[in-house]
């Protein structure tokens, strides 16, 4: 299935958190955070939203941080769940 966003929404995949500290120490499981890195699978187009223009700064492809508590999880198909969030919702672009 493939989805195509509406408005100014951007469609995430998250990518899970290293289970290893830089120094090593594992991480065990229950103690870990809900990941807050995701790489956007698909932009919405933007336009006018509530009365205001909205362009769409961020590109397919670009791996983001996002709003811990952000969004919507759709699960597409069994172990293959999104996020769906605003691009208000998106804290930053993750550059190397």
């Amino acid at each position: 299935m493939k989805l195509k966003p509406l408005g100014d929404r951007v469609v995430l995949r998250a990518i899970e958190a290293e289970e290893t500290t830089a120094s090593g120490i594992v991480i065990p499981g229950k103690e870990k955070e809900k990941p807050q890195q995701a790489e956007i699978l698909e932009v919405g187009p933007g336009g006018m939203i509530d009365g205001k223009e909205v362009k769409m700064t961020v590109k397919k492809g670009q791996k983001v941080i996002y709003s811990k508590y952000s969004g919507t999880e759709v699960e597409l198909a069994k172990d293959d769940k999104v996020i769906i969030v605003r691009q208000s919702d998106i804290l930053a672009v993750i550059e190397k």
